[in-house]
């Protein structure tokens, strides 16, 4: 007769190993607990910048005039962000630009209609695209350029040329080129 696999023995022996792995592993841990905090502290997850719809910008609000149809403002500032039912007679164009450790930019254009031509524009101030392009400017420090000059003592430390080497005349650049296509027959 054979013996029940999971006897009462041997139950109670792999219980206690279990135990003691699990007692071993919660000491591990528990001594890992300030390690953890400085790990993450140097850890920081990646940021992306994020940009949601159209920058508008000084010179592209300048050229809009009074009078201009939908299509010739729409190839100016580009497609609207809003347009309303309700409002059909206005267009609201928006730009936010968020950046990790960065001061959020959001900025307003609306521009108004009256009878399917252009009647005025209305908004926050639009930086130039100089200006805009400036305010991208990251926080980082420039690397340090290396010095791309040797110094005589740095040169010194390489062997010379043969004179005869550096006296040969070089050799003239080929006048004549291979054809590009075989001939054909």
């Amino acid at each position: 007769m054979q013996k029940p696999m999971f006897a009462p023995a041997r139950w109670g022996a792999r219980r206690g190993a279990v135990v003691l792995i699990g007692a071993g592993m919660a000491a591990a841990l528990a001594g890992c607990a300030g390690t953890g905090e400085r790990v993450a502290s140097m850890v920081t997850p990646y940021r992306v910048d994020v940009v949601q719809g159209n920058f508008v910008s000084r010179e592209q609000v300048e050229a809009l005039k009074p009078g201009m149809g939908r299509q010739q403002v729409r190839e100016i500032l580009g497609t609207p962000l809003m347009t309303s039912l309700f409002h059909a007679d206005r267009w609201e164009y928006v730009f936010t630009l968020k950046r990790p450790d960065v001061e959020v930019q959001t900025r307003r254009l609306t521009v108004f209609f009256k009878d399917n031509v252009m009647d005025r524009v209305e908004g926050d101030e639009m930086p130039s695209e100089s200006e805009f392009v400036a305010s991208l400017a990251t926080k980082l420090a420039k690397p340090k350029v290396p010095q791309l000059e040797a110094t005589e003592e740095q040169l010194a430390r390489f062997p010379k040329p043969p004179a005869e080497a550096a006296a040969a005349p070089a050799a003239p650049p080929a006048t004549s080129y291979p054809p590009l296509e075989s001939p054909r027959r």
